[in-house]
C-alpha cells in the first residue's frame, strides 16, 4: 500500500466476492500483519472461521484479552511493526481498554479489532453490547465503527496507516456482526483519502538553524531524549549528534537503550527515580534539547522549579506536545530521525565556519556529579537476597542483546538502572500508564516478534499475579520466555511510600507471596520450568540454569529482602532540587551547584 493520505481512494482493481469476515482476514494479511493475539466470542466469531484457513496469519489464543493487548504492545515495541489484537464485543472489548490506554500513553503502534453486536441492535443494550468506540475515543489515535461490509478492507488499511505514521498509537476497528456475515467484494486500496491527517515529518529549516544557534550559544546544554527517538529509529543519528557536539545525554524511562549506557556522555535516566547526574544535568542546564520527549511530571517534578535557567528546544512529531507542559523557545515539529539528521548537518556547517560550542566546564561538572553519586545499593545486613543484585547479575549474564520487559513498581526502577542497555528496543515497559501485569504478556509478544532473541520478563510478585495465566499461552504456543519474579512479598513501591510518608503503616500491601502461591509449583502447573532462589551465592547458577532452557518458559522465584528501596528519589510534587540519594539524607545539590 502506498503511504499516501491524500487524493481519491483507489484500489488494486482486483475484486473478489467474499463475506465481510473473509474481507477482514484478507485485509489484515494485505496490511502486513503476521500475528494476531486474541480470544473468540459471539460477535467476532464470524472472523474466526476464515482465520482458521489463513496461511499468513498466526493467531495466538491468549487467556485474557488484556494479555492480547499487552502482547500486541510487546510485539510492536520489539519489532517496530504494528501489533494486532482481537476480541469480541462487550467484556471482550472492554478488557482491551487498559492495553489500548497503555499503548496511547507510550505511542505504541497497535490495531485492535473488536466484534460488535449486529447494527440493528446497536443502542438497544443487546447482549454483550458496549459502546467501545465511545469508551476508547479519548485513548485511541483514531477509531472506527464499521457496519457496511464494503468498508472493511479500506478501514483496516486506514487503521494500519494511522497507527504506524506520525506519532504512533493504537487504532480501534469495531465491526458489527452483520457486516462480518454479509456478502461483499474485497479490494485492497492503493491510496488512502484521509482529509486532515497529514503528519509532518520534515522539520522546518529555519527552526533547525535557530536550534543550532542556541546550541552554540549555550554553555550548559543537555540532550533530553524520549521514547520518540526509539519509535523513530533514530538511535544512530542521536549518537552522531551527541559525539559531534560532546553534549551530555539523559534518556527517559521510555528511551532506555536509545543511547548506550556505557557511553561516557550518558548521564542515565532523569526524574523521580533518576540518577543524580541526570537530574542535575536538567536542573542546572541553560539549554534543554528535547528530542521525542514530553516533559512528563515524573521527569520534571514540580514544574515551577524545573530547570529554571534553561531555554528549551522541543522537537516532537506531535505538535500538541510542544509547549504543553513547558514553555518552548524553539519548537520543531518533525520526525526525530529527520530532526536530528538536519541538526547534525546544520552544526557541521557552523563548524566549517569555525563556530562550535564550549561545554568543557559543564561536562567536567557533570562528570564529577556522576562520580560522586554513582548508582548503588546497600546489601541487606541479614545476608538475605538483594533485589538490585539479582537484576544486576541477570543483566550481566543475559547480556545487552537480550530483551528485558518489566512490570511496574520497584522492580521496574531497579531494572532500568541495574541492567546495562546498549541497544534500542531491548527495554520494554509500561511507562505513561504504569500498568501492573504488563510484563508477562508483553514479553510473550516481544518473543513472538523476535523468536531468536532471549526475552526476560522482570516482574514483581504483585504484577505477576495479575497476568500469569499467559504462561499457559506461552507453554502451549511454544513461546519460551523467561520470567524473573522479584518476590518481596509486597506491593513494593506502595510499601516504600508507606515507609517514607505514612509512618510505616502498611495498609493492605502485604501479599504473603513467599507462602501463597508457590510460584515454582504454579509454573510447573502451567507447563513451565519453575526455579527458586533466596541466597546470594546461588543467583548466578540459577540464572545460568534458566538461560540453558530454550524450549519452554522458565519462571524463577527470587525471594528477596523485603525492605529494599528505590534510590535516588524525588518525592511526588516536590522540586527536583530535593532529590535524595538515600533515606534520611539531605538533598544532594546544596554543594554541587555549578
Amino acid at each position: 500500500m502506498a503511504n499516501q493520505a491524500t487524493g481519491a481512494a483507489a484500489t488494486t482493481g482486483t475484486e473478489t466476492a467474499v463475506t465481510g469476515a473473509q474481507s477482514l482476514i484478507k485485509a489484515l494479511e494485505c496490511a502486513g500483519a503476521e500475528n494476531v493475539f486474541g480470544i473468540p466470542g459471539g460477535a467476532i466469531l464470524p472472523a474466526y472461521d476464515p482465520l482458521f484457513d489463513s496461511t499468513k496469519l498466526r493467531h495466538i489464543l491468549v487467556r485474557h484479552e488484556q494479555g492480547a493487548g499487552h502482547a500486541a504492545q510487546g510485539y510492536a515495541s520489539a519489532t517496530g511493526k504494528v501489533g494486532v489484537c482481537m476480541a469480541t464485543s462487550g467484556p471482550g472489548a472492554t478488557n482491551l481498554v487498559t492495553p489500548i490506554a497503555d499503548a496511547y500513553m507510550d505511542s505504541v503502534p497497535m490495531v485492535a479489532v473488536t466484534g460488535q453486536v449486529a447494527s440493528a441492535a446497536i443502542g438497544t443494550d443487546a447482549f454483550q453490547e458496549a459502546d467501545i468506540r465511545g469508551i476508547t475515543m479519548p485513548i485511541t489515535k483514531h477509531n472506527f465503527l464499521v457496519t457496511n461490509p464494503d468498508d472493511i478492507a479500506r478501514t483496516i488499511a486506514e487503521a494500519f496507516y494511522i497507527a504506524s505514521t506520525g506519532r504512533p498509537g493504537p487504532v480501534l476497528v469495531d465491526v458489527s456482526k452483520d457486516a462480518l456475515q454479509a456478502a461483499t467484494t474485497f479490494a485492497w486500496p492503493t491510496e488512502l483519502n484521509l482529509p486532515g491527517y497529514r503528519p509532518v515529518t520534515r522539520p522546518h529549516a529555519k527552526q533547525v538553524r535557530e536550534a543550532a544557534r542556541l546550541i552554540l550559544e549555550s554553555r550548559r546544554p543537555v540532550l533530553y531524549v524520549g521514547g520518540g527517538v526509539i519509535r523513530a529509529g533514530a538511535s544512530k543519528e542521536l549518537r552522531v549528534l551527541a559525539e559531534a557536539t560532546g553534549i551530555p545525554v539523559v534518556t527517559t524511562l521510555m528511551a532506555r537503550g536509545a543511547f548506550p549506557d556505557s557511553h561516557p556522555q550518558h548521564l542515565g535516566m532523569p526524574g523521580m527515580h533518576g540518577t543524580v547526574a541526570a537530574v542535575a544535568g536538567l536542573q542546572r542546564s541553560d539549554l534543554i534539547i528535547s528530542l521525542g520527549a514530553r516533559f512528563d511530571d515524573r521527569v520534571t517534578g514540580n514544574l515551577d522549579s524545573f530547570a529554571p535557567n534553561a531555554k528549551v528546544i522541543h522537537a516532537d512529531i506531535d505538535p500538541a506536545e510542544i509547549g504543553k507542559n513547558r514553555h518552548t523557545d524553539v519548537p520543531i515539529v518533525g520526525d526525530a530521525r529527520e530532526v536530528i539528521a538536519d541538526l547534525v548537518v546544520a552544526l557541521q556547517a557552523e563548524a566549517e565556519q569555525g563556530r562550535s560550542g564550549d561545554y568543557e566546564a559543564w561536562v567536567e561538572f557533570l562528570a564529577g556529579v556522576k562520580m560522586k553519586y554513582p548508582l548503588g545499593y546497600d546489601e541487606p545486613s541479614d545476608g538475605s537476597l538483594s533485589p538490585q543484585y539479582v537484576i544486576q547479575r541477570l543483566g550481566k549474564i543475559a547480556g545487552p542483546e537480550s530483551i528485558y520487559v518489566s512490570g511496574v513498581g520497584q522492580h521496574q526502577m531497579w531494572a532500568t538502572h541495574f541492567v546495562s542497555y546498549e541497544n534500542p528496543r531491548t527495554w520494554i515497559n509500561s511507562g505513561g500508564l504504569g500498568t501492573m501485569g504488563f510484563a508477562v504478556p508483553g514479553a510473550m509478544g516481544a518473543k513472538v516478534g523476535c523468536p531468536d532473541t532471549t526475552v526476560w520478563a522482570i516482574d514483581g510478585d504483585g504484577c505477576f499475579q495479575m497476568t500469569n495465566q499467559e504462561l499457559a499461552t506461552c507453554a502451549i504456543e511454544g513461546i519460551p520466555i523467561k520470567v524473573a519474579i522479584i518476590n518481596n512479598e509486597s506491593l513494593g513501591m506502595v510499601r516504600q511510600w508507606q515507609t517514607l510518608f505514612y509512618n510505616e503503616r502498611y495498609s493492605n500491601t502485604d501479599l504473603q507471596s513467599k507462602r501463597i502461591p508457590d510460584f515454582v509449583k504454579l509454573a510447573e502447573a502451567y507447563g513451565c520450568v519453575g526455579l527458586a532462589c533466596e541466597a546470594p551465592e546461588d543467583v548466578d547458577a540459577t540464572i545460568e540454569k534458566a538461560m540453558q532452557v530454550d524450549d519452554v518458559p522458565v519462571v524463577v522465584d527470587f525471594r528477596v529482602h523485603r525492605d529494599a528501596m528505590v534510590w535516588p528519589m524525588v518525592a511526588a510534587g516536590t522540586s527536583n532540587d530535593d532529590i535524595k540519594f538515600a533515606r534520611d539524607m539531605a538533598p544532594v545539590f546544596e554543594e554541587d551547584d555549578l
